[in-house]
Protein backbone atom coordinates (compact mmCIF):
# COMPACT_ATOMS: atom_id res chain seq x y z
CA UNK A 1 0.00 0.00 0.00
CA UNK A 2 2.65 2.57 1.24
CA UNK A 3 4.79 2.08 -2.46
CA UNK A 4 1.15 2.50 -4.08
CA UNK A 5 0.48 5.85 -2.40
CA UNK A 6 3.94 6.87 -3.51
CA UNK A 7 3.69 5.77 -6.74
CA UNK A 8 0.09 7.54 -7.18
CA UNK A 9 2.38 10.91 -5.74
CA UNK A 10 5.08 10.27 -8.01
CA UNK A 11 2.80 10.38 -10.87
CA UNK A 12 0.73 13.62 -9.54
CA UNK A 13 4.24 15.81 -9.21
CA UNK A 14 5.01 14.93 -13.15
CA UNK A 15 1.62 15.77 -14.41
CA UNK A 16 1.50 18.87 -12.56
CA UNK A 17 5.42 19.75 -13.74
CA UNK A 18 4.21 19.17 -17.53
CA UNK A 19 1.11 21.74 -16.94
CA UNK A 20 3.45 24.02 -15.63
CA UNK A 21 5.95 24.02 -18.89
CA UNK A 22 2.77 24.27 -21.31
CA UNK A 23 4.76 26.54 -23.52
CA UNK A 24 2.50 30.04 -24.68
CA UNK A 25 0.87 29.94 -27.81
CA UNK A 26 2.35 31.69 -30.35
CA UNK A 27 -0.38 32.68 -32.23
CA UNK A 28 -2.02 36.46 -32.57
CA UNK A 29 -5.61 36.79 -32.77
CA UNK A 30 -6.85 40.07 -35.18
CA UNK A 31 -9.66 41.80 -33.81
CA UNK A 32 -12.69 42.17 -36.16
CA UNK A 33 -12.41 45.23 -37.52
CA UNK A 34 -11.45 44.36 -40.95
CA UNK A 35 -13.61 41.93 -42.99
CA UNK A 36 -11.73 39.21 -44.48
CA UNK A 37 -8.14 39.61 -42.54
CA UNK A 38 -10.16 37.77 -39.14
CA UNK A 39 -7.56 34.61 -39.57
CA UNK A 40 -5.05 34.66 -36.74
CA UNK A 41 -1.03 35.31 -37.86
CA UNK A 42 1.81 33.69 -36.51
CA UNK A 43 4.43 36.14 -34.51
CA UNK A 44 7.48 36.11 -36.62
CA UNK A 45 10.32 33.91 -35.87
CA UNK A 46 13.13 35.25 -33.77
CA UNK A 47 16.55 34.40 -33.66
CA UNK A 48 18.67 34.22 -30.61
CA UNK A 49 22.00 35.56 -30.93
CA UNK A 50 24.25 34.19 -27.64
CA UNK A 51 27.03 36.58 -27.27
CA UNK A 52 30.60 34.83 -26.35
CA UNK A 53 33.31 36.12 -24.38
CA UNK A 54 36.56 33.42 -23.94
CA UNK A 55 34.45 30.67 -22.40
CA UNK A 56 31.98 32.28 -20.94
CA UNK A 57 28.64 32.74 -22.23
CA UNK A 58 27.12 35.87 -22.42
CA UNK A 59 23.14 36.73 -22.14
CA UNK A 60 21.17 36.21 -25.20
CA UNK A 61 19.31 39.04 -26.82
CA UNK A 62 16.56 38.20 -29.13
CA UNK A 63 17.31 40.24 -32.74
CA UNK A 64 14.89 40.23 -35.67
CA UNK A 65 17.43 39.56 -38.35
CA UNK A 66 16.79 40.90 -41.98
CA UNK A 67 18.97 40.96 -44.91
CA UNK A 68 16.68 43.10 -47.04
CA UNK A 69 17.33 46.86 -47.64
CA UNK A 70 15.35 49.81 -46.62
CA UNK A 71 13.14 51.29 -49.41
CA UNK A 72 13.55 54.90 -48.81
CA UNK A 73 16.78 56.44 -50.48
CA UNK A 74 16.79 52.97 -53.04
CA UNK A 75 15.58 53.37 -56.35
CA UNK A 76 11.52 52.23 -56.27
CA UNK A 77 10.80 48.57 -57.30
CA UNK A 78 9.39 48.71 -61.13
CA UNK A 79 6.42 46.78 -62.09
CA UNK A 80 3.68 46.85 -65.64
CA UNK A 81 0.18 45.85 -64.48
CA UNK A 82 -3.08 46.29 -65.36
CA UNK A 83 -5.15 48.99 -64.08
CA UNK A 84 -8.37 50.48 -64.46
CA UNK A 85 -9.24 54.29 -65.28
CA UNK A 86 -12.35 56.28 -66.72
CA UNK A 87 -14.11 53.03 -66.27
CA UNK A 88 -11.12 51.21 -69.27
CA UNK A 89 -8.51 49.03 -68.56
CA UNK A 90 -5.25 50.27 -69.20
CA UNK A 91 -1.62 49.20 -68.37
CA UNK A 92 0.75 51.11 -66.20
CA UNK A 93 4.49 50.65 -66.22
CA UNK A 94 5.94 53.18 -63.12
CA UNK A 95 9.53 53.75 -64.61
CA UNK A 96 7.21 55.79 -67.16
CA UNK A 97 7.26 58.19 -64.69
CA UNK A 98 10.70 58.48 -64.36
CA UNK A 99 12.05 62.04 -65.34
CA UNK A 100 8.90 63.29 -65.77
CA UNK A 101 6.53 63.26 -62.06
CA UNK A 102 6.64 62.33 -58.87
CA UNK A 103 4.69 59.53 -57.30
CA UNK A 104 2.57 58.96 -54.67
CA UNK A 105 2.20 55.23 -54.79
CA UNK A 106 -0.05 53.77 -52.12
CA UNK A 107 -1.47 50.23 -51.72
CA UNK A 108 -4.59 49.52 -49.81
CA UNK A 109 -6.63 46.00 -48.28
CA UNK A 110 -9.61 45.34 -50.33
CA UNK A 111 -12.31 46.44 -52.72
CA UNK A 112 -15.72 47.13 -51.10
CA UNK A 113 -14.85 47.65 -47.93
CA UNK A 114 -14.72 50.48 -45.08
CA UNK A 115 -11.66 52.55 -44.92
CA UNK A 116 -10.44 52.16 -48.26
CA UNK A 117 -13.14 54.15 -50.04
CA UNK A 118 -12.73 57.29 -47.87
CA UNK A 119 -9.04 57.07 -48.54
CA UNK A 120 -9.84 56.73 -52.18
CA UNK A 121 -12.16 58.76 -52.69
CA UNK A 122 -10.34 61.32 -50.58
CA UNK A 123 -7.05 61.34 -53.01
CA UNK A 124 -9.45 61.75 -55.99
CA UNK A 125 -11.15 65.01 -54.59
CA UNK A 126 -7.59 66.51 -54.15
CA UNK A 127 -6.27 64.56 -57.37
CA UNK A 128 -5.67 68.53 -59.00
CA UNK A 129 -3.73 69.89 -56.13
CA UNK A 130 -1.40 67.43 -56.88
CA UNK A 131 -1.54 67.81 -60.75
CA UNK A 132 -0.78 71.43 -59.91
CA UNK A 133 2.72 70.26 -58.18
CA UNK A 134 3.85 67.70 -60.96
CA UNK A 135 2.86 64.67 -58.91
CA UNK A 136 0.58 61.66 -60.48
CA UNK A 137 -1.23 59.34 -57.65
CA UNK A 138 -1.65 55.55 -58.04
CA UNK A 139 -3.44 53.17 -55.78
CA UNK A 140 -3.06 49.74 -55.77
CA UNK A 141 -4.66 45.91 -54.07
CA UNK A 142 -4.79 42.80 -54.70
CA UNK A 143 -7.93 43.07 -56.62
CA UNK A 144 -8.93 42.37 -60.35
CA UNK A 145 -9.32 44.76 -62.52
CA UNK A 146 -12.61 43.63 -63.04
CA UNK A 147 -13.66 44.23 -59.22
CA UNK A 148 -11.92 47.64 -59.64
CA UNK A 149 -14.46 48.25 -62.18
CA UNK A 150 -17.46 47.34 -60.19
CA UNK A 151 -16.49 49.51 -57.51
CA UNK A 152 -15.81 52.35 -59.60
CA UNK A 153 -19.32 52.02 -60.86
CA UNK A 154 -20.53 52.12 -57.86
CA UNK A 155 -21.77 55.22 -56.17
CA UNK A 156 -20.16 56.45 -53.24
CA UNK A 157 -23.24 56.59 -51.18
CA UNK A 158 -23.67 52.94 -51.86
CA UNK A 159 -20.09 52.82 -50.48
CA UNK A 160 -18.60 52.62 -54.33
CA UNK A 161 -16.32 54.82 -55.57
CA UNK A 162 -17.49 57.06 -58.51
CA UNK A 163 -15.74 58.10 -61.18
CA UNK A 164 -11.89 58.27 -59.73
CA UNK A 165 -9.22 60.55 -61.57
CA UNK A 166 -6.35 58.56 -61.04
CA UNK A 167 -5.53 54.66 -61.83
CA UNK A 168 -6.57 51.93 -59.67
CA UNK A 169 -3.75 48.95 -60.12
CA UNK A 170 -4.51 45.24 -60.07
CA UNK A 171 -2.07 43.36 -58.01
CA UNK A 172 -3.50 40.06 -58.72
CA UNK A 173 -0.31 38.51 -58.29
CA UNK A 174 0.55 40.36 -55.24
CA UNK A 175 4.54 40.74 -56.29
CA UNK A 176 3.84 44.64 -56.48
CA UNK A 177 2.73 44.38 -52.41
CA UNK A 178 5.88 41.91 -51.95
CA UNK A 179 8.08 44.25 -53.48
CA UNK A 180 7.10 46.72 -51.37
CA UNK A 181 7.49 45.11 -48.08
CA UNK A 182 3.51 45.44 -47.67
CA UNK A 183 1.80 42.46 -47.89
CA UNK A 184 0.91 39.81 -44.95
CA UNK A 185 1.68 36.68 -46.62
CA UNK A 186 -0.48 34.31 -44.98
CA UNK A 187 -3.67 36.83 -45.47
CA UNK A 188 -3.13 37.65 -48.77
CA UNK A 189 -3.62 41.47 -48.79
CA UNK A 190 -1.57 44.18 -48.33
CA UNK A 191 -1.11 46.64 -45.37
CA UNK A 192 -1.49 50.50 -45.68
CA UNK A 193 1.95 51.44 -47.33
CA UNK A 194 1.95 54.95 -49.25
CA UNK A 195 5.21 55.63 -50.97
CA UNK A 196 6.37 59.51 -52.06
CA UNK A 197 9.23 58.59 -55.26
CA UNK A 198 10.94 61.03 -56.98
CA UNK A 199 11.33 62.04 -61.09
CA UNK A 200 14.49 60.08 -60.43
CA UNK A 201 12.52 56.87 -59.60
CA UNK A 202 13.64 56.91 -55.46
CA UNK A 203 11.78 56.46 -52.94
CA UNK A 204 11.96 59.83 -50.51
CA UNK A 205 9.35 58.97 -48.09
CA UNK A 206 7.10 55.50 -46.70
CA UNK A 207 4.48 55.22 -43.93
CA UNK A 208 2.76 52.10 -43.36
CA UNK A 209 -0.42 51.98 -41.69
CA UNK A 210 -2.21 48.84 -39.99
CA UNK A 211 -5.32 48.18 -41.32
CA UNK A 212 -8.13 49.98 -39.32
CA UNK A 213 -6.17 52.98 -39.64
CA UNK A 214 -6.46 55.74 -42.59
CA UNK A 215 -4.01 58.05 -44.14
CA UNK A 216 -3.97 61.81 -44.41
CA UNK A 217 -4.11 63.27 -47.56
CA UNK A 218 -3.03 66.85 -46.27
CA UNK A 219 0.46 65.12 -44.78
CA UNK A 220 0.95 63.46 -47.79
CA UNK A 221 1.17 66.91 -49.60
CA UNK A 222 3.06 68.13 -47.38
CA UNK A 223 5.69 65.77 -47.17
CA UNK A 224 5.82 65.49 -50.60
CA UNK A 225 6.06 69.56 -50.48
CA UNK A 226 9.26 69.48 -48.29
CA UNK A 227 10.57 66.99 -50.38
CA UNK A 228 10.55 69.35 -53.37
CA UNK A 229 11.89 72.07 -51.36
CA UNK A 230 15.18 70.39 -50.74
CA UNK A 231 15.49 69.01 -53.93
CA UNK A 232 15.17 72.58 -55.17
CA UNK A 233 17.07 74.15 -52.43
CA UNK A 234 19.66 71.25 -51.64
CA UNK A 235 21.23 73.57 -48.81
CA UNK A 236 18.10 73.79 -46.69
CA UNK A 237 16.23 70.77 -44.19
CA UNK A 238 12.71 71.26 -43.61
CA UNK A 239 11.67 70.92 -39.56
CA UNK A 240 9.01 69.24 -37.80
CA UNK A 241 5.79 70.45 -39.52
CA UNK A 242 6.94 72.52 -42.44
CA UNK A 243 5.28 73.99 -44.78
CA UNK A 244 5.45 76.14 -48.06
CA UNK A 245 5.95 79.84 -47.08
CA UNK A 246 7.59 78.62 -43.30
CA UNK A 247 11.28 79.17 -42.78
CA UNK A 248 13.49 76.49 -43.70
CA UNK A 249 16.69 75.43 -41.80
CA UNK A 250 20.39 75.30 -42.89
CA UNK A 251 21.88 71.96 -41.88
CA UNK A 252 24.95 73.63 -40.28
CA UNK A 253 25.53 73.90 -36.19
CA UNK A 254 26.34 77.48 -36.80
CA UNK A 255 23.51 78.53 -39.52
CA UNK A 256 20.90 76.55 -37.97
CA UNK A 257 20.74 78.98 -34.65
CA UNK A 258 19.04 81.71 -37.25
CA UNK A 259 16.41 79.36 -37.26
CA UNK A 260 16.24 78.73 -33.76
CA UNK A 261 16.35 82.16 -32.55
CA UNK A 262 13.13 83.22 -34.57
CA UNK A 263 11.17 80.75 -32.74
Amino acid sequence: MACSATSTSFISSIAAAKSMATPLSKTLTLPNFFSGTRKSIQSPVLRSISLTRGSHSAKSFVVKASSELPLVGNVAPDFEAEAVFDQEFIKVKLSEYIGKKYVVLFFYPLDFTFVCPTEITAFSDRYEEFKQINTEVLGVSVDSVFSHLAWVQTDRKSGGLGDLKYPLISDVTKSISKSYGVLIPDQGVALRGLFIIDKEGVIQHSTINNLAIGRSVDETKRTLQALQYVQENPDEVCPAGWKPGEKSMKPDPKLSKDYFAAL
